[in-house]
């Protein structure tokens, strides 16, 4: 009687097993459909928010406010609208299949929005400088760098929500959610180079913040190029 109790048990241990592989094999299907649906959509707002950053920072910095102004303001349009692209793909993309997946998805999306928002304000802030005032255009100009230096981390704040544990192991081998690295020269300003990390493990990560703290010292590069051009001709 113990025997047959004991093989009965034994038999049941083996069967919860055995369904408990399933379950997890299920579980990591389903991370990893997410992750495919989000970063396919994703892959051209992370390469149109690099590209934003790339002019801004490839931007001369003795160039004419009015080059200057314009290309700014495109920069931050673009960069506002790769925003709210990412968020409309998280909503997209559904709940996430991981633990606390809704308040994952609903602060991510959130935040995002914000940073939309944020860029939106920054552009009109660009968009109303005075380009033939060189002095007036020096002083907005740095105003703007220092509103800039405030939210260029939010974007990126708000996908870390989702790089963390076994979504972001996912996304990391999806080729849409790998990283497109950006590199500035010194100063923020000149030619700069991309360069793709096929191993990168977070989207567009590291490669974004780097752009994004660039970005912020070359459109403050250019406040004081503009300052001293105003300096030289008064």
């Amino acid at each position: 009687m113990n025997k047959k109790l004991a093989a009965a048990l034994s038999g049941g241990a083996v069967l919860v097993l055995a369904l408990s592989g399933c379950s997890d094999d299920d579980g990591d299907e389903k991370v990893n459909a997410w992750a495919k649906t989000f970063c396919d959509q994703a892959q051209p707002q992370f390469e149109k928010h690099s590209a934003a950053h790339q002019t801004i920072i490839s931007t001369a910095a003795d160039g004419q406010p009015a080059d200057i102004k314009q290309a700014d303001s495109e920069a931050f349009q673009d960069i506002a609208e790769a925003d709210q692209a990412l968020a409309d793909a998280i909503q997209e993309a559904g709940v996430p299949p991981v633990d606390n997946g809704e308040q994952l998805q609903q602060d991510a999306i959130t935040e995002l929005e914000a940073a939309s928002k944020a860029y939106q304000d920054l552009k009109k802030q660009v968009d109303a400088l005075d380009a033939s005032n060189q002095q007036a255009f020096a002083n907005g100009l740095q105003d703007v760098a220092e509103g800039l230096a405030e939210i260029e981390n939010m974007d990126q704040d708000a996908l870390e929500k989702l790089r963390s544990g076994e979504l972001g192991t996912a996304m990391s081998k999806q080729p849409g959610c790998q990283s497109t690295a950006t590199s500035s020269p010194a100063g923020g300003a000149g030619n700069a180079e991309s360069a793709k990390s096929p191993n990168a493990s977070t989207p567009s990560a590291a490669a974004s913040s780097s752009a994004s703290s660039s970005a912020s010292a070359s459109v403050s590069a250019r406040a004081s190029a503009s300052e001293s051009a105003s300096g030289a001709d008064s």
